[in-house]
């Protein structure tokens, strides 16, 4: 345990050197200078390539870092000395001016410190300043103070006893009354309690096992302050890293992982990579990992049908090309434990392990064969849908397109009456019938079907025999239905014909001309209930008027369907539809619309609405019409009605009128032959308007006169 006391160390550094450079303590590596101090006798001078003596021993310089010592390099403060290649402190030339004090600086990757030499008796340097003692000119690395705070080095996971010293923080200005201070994560803040300070003496300690993996380095700030607080030098960055010891196994992220390879793949094709992680510094062995593959299996055909790089954890194909063969081996899934290996793989590393999943996947290296080479099928004739399902053998890996099948009619199927489709559930190919057959036509049909894969074969496989195969096909006679020709029969008839009028005569033909059947007619839908028919003649009459205006007419057209049926075993039928083009008459008044219009009582613009004339007959029974007004006597001297167009026409006031109804009378002719008027009238409300806002409510009492109705009904039987 450090202490405040200052203790002398002139004989202790002699008997260190004289007796081959132990080090200052005993137990685990401390990195930096074994000995801290060194005191060297001055003579006058120091002659050049001498090395210095401390008492009858040379001054050679004890560094370790702990690791190797590899690329160690040595700086002194005064100019004219250095650390020779055997590591003695020489002088370059002659040197008297050496001054009472040198600093010597030790450095590699691992560990960074300082040591002092003391020239006994030598004169001081002039001018002698803290930054010449220091070397700050000569020395780039060295703050712009007397602090002097080395890198310190701490192994993790340390056994006690705590504290242990860690290093020295030498001040060069330090007094009786000056003390170090440590503050800053791991001494002052959390984790509080890491590390402390000798307040005296400048020695660094840990109190307690530290773990890299938690926290890699601490970065402290050592200072120096009076008795009273007053800070004195610093602070200035403490960098203590943390170093690191194999305490992590390798882990894979998964436990178990999964590849696949072809089958037939060349010898060291890659299948997967595997890698583990380890929580030990990089930087070290602790994490290079290093892989195997410890188990496979099954082990066969061989038990070494994989191999993982040791480095990069690739896993590659082992086993020959030829004995990677999907269809031979006994499984198709192979488990791989992969074991990971810390410490390059060395004998003390530790271990991690995984399992591997390859499966060997298909390629298209077997043709589908088909288990039969001719096939039966028997079809009735007028029938569609599969008659055959076709059978095929495919070794490869079923629901691959390696395996999928796809067929194809290649030979017989001329009118193509027929299609060929796979069934997703057993690969099979469903003949089907896609256009019915006439056994009055072809009794027989021969086809020629082919089956490959989706996938296309391997260069050094192909289609055989064994890929095509024949399909005879029986087609069965059955009673086919009467056939109207043609269907639908057109013809054109007027409108208001007489009841009893011929329309058409039904043709119908029996396709079993093998048979002598006969055929009657009768009557399956018509909607109006115009028409009968003769069931053996199939003579079609009107029972009724024909009304093209009728709703059951559409586009000038009138349908009804019609039934045939032979006197076959069983008996069938066949239905054809008869279709009326219906002619227009002039049977049909026209008439205006809107019926009621609305004017303002006090309005500036008279004209009241425009009329539109409407006929249900078509041209040249409808439009143009002539709108104008009813015969009522007077009537000419209030309202006028002007022609616009051949279908429209303007009705407009001569003077204003008091707010009320009014009945305007109006006679619309057609342009038929013979010609239809229509007396009629449309209804105009003069109303109060304020606003924007029309108030017809109490316009309801209706001008008109009684000899304005018995002129317009007068009119009507003239007209008729």
């Amino acid at each position: 345990m450090p202490t405040d006391t200052p203790t002398n160390t002139s004989s202790h550094f002699f008997q260190v050197f004289c007796a081959g450079a132990q080090e200052e303590g005993e137990g685990d590596c401390l990195p930096g200078f074994q000995v801290k101090e060194y005191q060297v006798q001055y003579n006058g001078g120091f002659p050049a390539g001498e090395p210095l003596l401390q008492g009858e021993c040379r001054v050679e310089v004890v560094f370790d870092d702990c690791n190797g010592n590899q690329d160690v390099r040595f700086e002194v403060s005064h100019p004219d000395f250095e650390v020779d290649e055997e590591r003695r402190l020489t002088p370059r030339r002659d040197v008297v001016d050496s001054g009472t004090v040198m600093f010597i600086h030790g450095q590699s990757p691992h560990s960074d410190d300082m040591a002092q030499v003391d020239v006994l008796g030598a004169p001081p340097r002039s001018p002698q300043t803290l930054r010449e003692i220091l070397g700050l000119g000569q020395m780039p690395y060295r703050k712009r103070r007397s602090l002097l705070v080395p890198p310190m080095f701490v192994p993790e996971n340390q056994r006690p006893p705590f504290p242990r010293s860690i290093g020295m923080v030498i001040s060069a200005d330090m007094q009786e009354n000056h003390v170090f201070h440590l503050t800053g994560r791991g001494a002052d803040q959390d984790p509080k309690g890491v590390f402390q300070i000798n307040r005296l003496t400048g020695e660094v300690a840990v109190l307690r096992a530290l773990d890299r993996e938690t926290i890699a380095s601490y970065q402290l700030e050592v200072s120096t302050t009076d008795l009273s607080g007053k800070v004195v030098d610093g602070p200035v960055v403490l960098e203590v890293s943390v170093i690191d010891q194999n305490d992590n196994r390798p882990i894979f992220q998964e436990s178990r992982y999964a590849g696949e390879v072809l089958e037939g793949s060349p010898t060291g094709t890659t299948v997967m990579t595997m890698t583990a992680y380890d929580a030990d510094d990089p930087s070290t062995d602790n994490a290079v990992l290093r892989y195997h593959i410890s188990k496979q299996s099954p082990s066969k055909p061989s038990p070494n049908m994989f191999y993982i790089d040791p480095e990069k954890g690739d896993i590659v194909t082992v086993i020959s090309p030829s004995l990677l063969d999907r269809e031979t081996l006994p499984t198709t899934q192979y488990e791989l434990e992969i074991v990971a290996k810390d410490m390059a793989g060395s004998d003390v590393g530790l271990t991690g392990t995984a399992t591997a999943t390859i499966t060997i996947t298909d390629k298209n290296d077997h043709a589908p064969e088909f288990t039969h080479s001719l096939f039966q099928a028997t079809v009735d004739e007028g029938s569609t849908g599969v008659i055959v399902n076709l059978t095929v053998d495919d070794r490869d890996d079923p629901a691959t397109g390696a395996w999928r099948a796809v067929y194809s009619i290649i030979n017989g199927n001329v009118g193509h009456s027929f299609e060929v489709h796979t069934n997703p559930d057993n690969n099979e190919g469903m003949l089907s019938v896609v256009k019915p057959l006439d056994y009055e036509n072809t009794a027989y049909h021969t086809l020629l079907i082919k089956v490959e894969n989706e996938d296309t074969l391997v260069p050094d496989v192909g289609y055989g025999p064994s890929s095509t195969a024949t399909v005879h096909i029986t087609v069965l006679d059955v009673n086919e239905g009467p056939m109207f020709f043609p269907d639908p029969m057109m013809v054109t008839k007027r409108e208001n014909v007489p009841i009893g009028t011929f329309v058409a005569t039904l043709n119908a033909t029996d396709p079993d001309i093998l048979q002598t059947q006969s055929i009657r007619f009768a009557l399956l839908r018509d909607p109006a209930g115009w028409l009968t028919v003769n069931p053996v003649k199939g003579t079609v009459n009107t029972t009724a008027i024909l009304d093209r205006e009728s709703p059951f007419v559409r586009n000038n057209m009138y349908s009804a369907v019609f039934m045939a049926t032979d006197n076959g075993s069983p008996p069938a039928t066949g239905t054809g539809t008869l279709v009326i083009t219906l002619e227009d008459d002039n049977d049909n008044a026209p008439y205006v619309s809107p019926s009621v219009a609305r004017v303002c009582e006090d309005a500036k613009d008279l004209n009241v609405v425009v009329l539109g004339g409407q006929d249900k007959d078509i041209y040249p029974n409808a439009e143009p019409f002539n709108i104008e007004l009813g015969k009522q006597p007077g009537v000419e001297k209030t309202w006028k009605v002007t022609q616009l167009n051949s279908t429209h026409a303007q009705v407009t006031l001569l003077h204003s009128l008091k707010r009320a109804n009014y009945n305007l009378p109006l006679l619309v002719t057609d342009s038929g032959v013979p010609q239809l008027s229509n007396s009629t009238e449309i209804k105009v409300q003069v109303c109060t308007c304020k606003k924007n806002k029309m108030d017809c409510n109490s316009a309801w009492s209706v001008h008109s006169s009684m000899p304005l109705w018995l002129g317009l009904a007068l009119l009507s039987i003239l007209c008729l």
